[in-house]
């Protein structure tokens, strides 16, 4: 077997077990953000506010951010493709709970499982992924493996939001579990038996990587771009169909809008970020801003709704592999050897970002403040992140002086 991994890893041609993490990806990345197009009509059928079903989208988040970390540190010493398949199990299960929920509190459970399967596969997948193939190629391997996401938020998420509102969003999370089935026995077939270690990620080095200053600046640019995000991504549906008047089948069209520029961004944003990510991060937080003001205001206006949503999100994901470079380039300037580390917690500063985002939009929902002030919340966030981008760009030259 392990001649059969190096004559993989030496050919020319990508591993197909690669594929197979890929369609895993895929499947959580749909699980996760489908919830976007669903609020309402769930809202709908469990007779509870737009608000507290914004819970549906804090829950799994607070499953990634904190359950994520911690099964990744006490799991560190089992074997990578037994851990990728219990993982796998548990995604299957945690979206037959939802599937099957017949109350909030059951769909709630399931979604929080779903999130910690979620925050331990983008950990260990990452890993595997770069060690199925030769070390000039890892990079490679690893963006691959994470377009899965990326489809998501561009097919996944339409697909998942037209199911969902025209045959009911339980078969929505029905279809991901058989997806979920499809992606164990994928995983199980062609993943190979023995697979590289990678470095224990243990809570000990964790809260070594969480006392680092600038490590925690880094962080926090992640974490408050990302709350203004999805305070306003989170209740996009309700905002386009009160607020806007568009129909539930343009809600469909307009998500999957708003995927394709996320998608863009995303791409984009990778070539701007890689000289200077911190600069290049300080003028798109300082973009978003201004977009979520004009929102407040052009909300009401249908062709300016649909610029907007469209700039949001390519503004939004152009964040991404800056946020992501930076906390690295961090870790390799302030704490040599942690650049993993650093980049599972980064994982759950987006998610931590995505809860808090997600709860207080709920909360001005029910305030006397009214849906459209959800935009106000966002720009708020994403001032709040120019700020700590400018506060980290002068520690990182004054340390660069000293």
């Amino acid at each position: 077997m392990k001649n059969t991994i190096e004559i993989t890893k030496h050919s020319n041609r990508l591993p197909v077990a690669l594929w197979a993490l890929t369609v895993s990806i895929f499947a959580i990345g749909t699980t996760e953000v489908v919830m976007i197009g669903l609020l309402t009509t769930i809202a709908d059928d469990l007779l509870i506010g737009v608000s507290t079903a914004g819970w549906i989208v804090t829950s799994y988040a607070i499953g990634v951010a904190i359950g994520g970390p911690f099964v990744t540190a006490f799991t560190s010493g089992i074997p990578r493709k037994k851990l990728l398949l219990a993982i796998m199990l548990l995604f299957i299960v945690s979206n037959a709970m939802a599937t099957f929920s017949s109350n909030f509190l059951t769909l709630i459970m399931g979604r929080v499982l779903s999130g910690v399967a979620h925050g331990v596969f983008v950990g260990i997948g990452a890993n595997i992924a770069s060690s199925l193939v030769s070390k000039d190629k890892r990079a490679i391997a690893i963006a691959i493996m994470f377009t899965g996401l990326t489809v998501a938020m561009v097919t996944g998420v339409p697909i998942g939001t037209y199911i969902g509102q025209h045959f009911g969003w339980r078969y929505t999370f029905g279809g991901i579990s058989i997806i979920g089935v499809i992606c164990f026995f994928a995983n199980y077939l062609l993943l190979p038996r023995e697979i590289q270690m990678g470095t224990p990620i243990n809570i000990t080095y964790q809260l070594k990587v969480l006392k680092s200053k600038s490590i925690l600046l880094g962080f926090s640019l992640t974490l408050f771009s990302f709350a203004a995000l999805f305070g306003t991504f989170t209740y996009l549906s309700p905002l386009l169909e009160t607020i806007s008047g568009f129909s539930v089948d343009r809600i469909t069209l307009i998500l999957l809008l708003y995927g394709f520029f996320v998608a863009l961004g995303n791409m984009i944003g990778g070539k701007w970020s890689n000289t200077d990510p911190a600069k290049v991060l300080f003028r798109l937080f300082t973009l978003l801003a201004v977009i979520f003001t004009l929102m407040y205001f052009l909300l009401p206006f249908k062709v300016a709704t649909l610029l907007l949503v469209a700039a949001m999100g390519f503004l939004g994901f152009a964040t991404v592999p800056g946020m992501q470079l930076y906390v690295i380039r961090l870790a390799e300037k302030h704490l040599k050897g942690a650049e993993d580390v650093c980049s599972v917690l980064n994982i759950s500063a987006f998610n931590i970002g995505i809860a808090i985002g997600s709860y207080l939009g709920g909360v001005i929902i029910s305030s006397s403040l009214g849906l459209q002030s959800i935009a106000l919340m966002s720009t708020a966030f994403a001032l709040i992140a120019v700020i700590f981008a400018i506060i980290s760009i002068k520690t990182e030259n004054n340390h660069f002086k000293n």
